[in-house]
């Protein structure tokens, strides 16, 4: 029997799909919503928001439990270490490089030509190769390449070591029949093709993307892009019913919960939706329970501080002014900033050590420890040690013992002025 592996590609995307960026904890649920799927392989996008994008794939690279991590990198070699560091303590990380094949998209992405573009792949997925053996190239707009050019960056990213190769129709103008020939063509004429694992990522520009999809696997691939929330790629469910109705005549199987499969549909695609209803499906409560508000440059610190409070967070004063200082740089440049956009300059800002019980209740973390206790528990959940600042504190002596009841402040302050 062969093995259909289904790679997610939500959190890579999800930036398409709605116009507001989804929060710390919601990225964390759809982690966790497709591990226990048990998809093959969970994608993710480039890093491109600093702090809170190294901190969100090092969150989801802790939840993660049996699917593959894999994260694109952009166009240099330092974007592919950085990418690493990121996720290198999941339990199978892989690098994802993403490039052009069609001289359109070389040209409008990258403003490369194609000799230039057969070494920048063959660059980037030896350099990806140096951290893991789990490397991944995606050809983009493969099906509007020269054949030419399509097989010189194929075999470029297959002597580099990539261990899967996906040929991406970006553009959705393939038939079910083209595609599966194209695919044929395709290992025929590239050498070592046939020895690594083949994908396909189908855009469903004329709503046949999961027919695609169904012929690419009878022609020989092994790796279907796919999503179970509405995202111009086959879906999921679609893929389920092909593999149930036809599967076992076929030689077919996949790893795929179907019992968990409409649960989690209905679950995901309630996150997507830009307007929500009051009540969530997430037993866990993603929701965080923050009002709507759009806050602007003339709010006070006070104002914004209280719906850090609504999201969630308990900062200390330091971070709070800090949150504050850089709440007033991005408010200058825009209208308003929303709940969502300040839950990013939380996690950008602030140290998760910081408010490690509200870091380690968005993992999901149950009987969570009290003081100092806590750092050490999100370090085993995370793997990333506290900053040194805030673990030496054990070794300091306590300076103050004294609690005093708010209605008995005044009396306090001027007994210690005595």
């Amino acid at each position: 029997m062969k093995t259909v592996k289904v790679y997610d590609i939500t959190l890579r995307e999800i930036g398409r799909a709605r116009s507001a960026a989804l929060s710390f904890k919601e990225r964390v649920e759809i982690a966790r919503t497709l591990d226990r799927l048990q998809v093959d392989a969970v994608e993710l996008p480039v890093l491109k928001d600093g702090r809170a994008g190294v901190l969100s794939n090092k969150t989801i690279a802790s939840v993660l439990a049996g699917p593959r991590l894999s994260a694109a990198v952009g166009l240099t070699p330092e974007s592919v270490d950085q990418t690493w560091d990121s996720i290198q303590s999941a339990s199978r990380p892989a690098l994802h490089i993403m490039l052009p094949a069609s001289a359109v998209q070389m040209e409008y992405l990258c403003h490369k030509k194609a000799p230039a573009m057969v070494e920048l792949t063959r660059e980037l997925v030896a350099r990806a190769r140096q951290h893991t053996e789990r490397v991944e190239f995606s050809a983009l707009d493969a099906t509007r390449a020269e054949p030419a050019v399509l097989r010189q960056l194929l075999a470029a990213a297959l002597e580099a070591g990539a261990d899967t190769v996906t040929l991406c129709d970006t553009a959705g103008i393939m038939t079910p029949d083209e595609c599966a020939r194209f695919l044929r063509e395709t290992v025929e004429s590239v050498p070592g093709l046939e020895k690594v694992r083949l994908g396909v990522e189908l855009s469903d520009g004329m709503k046949m993307a999961s027919a695609c999809a169904a012929a690419a696997v009878d022609a020989g691939a092994a790796v279907v892009k796919a999503a179970i929330t509405p995202l111009n790629v086959p879906s999921t469910q679609d893929l389920a019913a092909y593999l149930s109705a036809r599967g076992e005549s076929k030689g077919l199987r996949w790893n795929l919960r179907n019992t968990e499969l409409t649960r989690a549909a209905g679950q995901l695609q309630w996150m997507m939706q830009t307007q929500r209803s009051g009540g969530s499906p997430f037993d866990s409560g993603v929701d965080d329970g923050a009002p709507t508000v759009c806050l602007t440059a003339g709010d006070g610190v006070e104002e914004v501080v209280k719906v850090v409070r609504h999201l969630g967070y308990d900062l200390t004063e330091e971070d709070n002014a800090r949150v504050y200082e850089s709440f007033q740089r991005i408010a200058a440049k825009k209208h308003f900033v929303n709940t969502r956009e300040l839950d990013a300059i939380v996690a950008s800002t602030a140290s998760p050590f910081k408010f490690c019980n509200s870091v380690l209740e968005a993992l999901g973390e149950t009987g969570i420890a009290s003081g100092l206790d806590a750092l050490d528990q999100l370090t085993a959940k995370t793997g990333q040690p506290a900053p040194a600042p805030l673990a030496g504190l054990r070794d300091k002596a306590v300076r103050f013992t004294r609690v005093v009841e708010k209605d008995h402040m005044v009396d306090a302050v001027l007994s210690l002025l005595e």
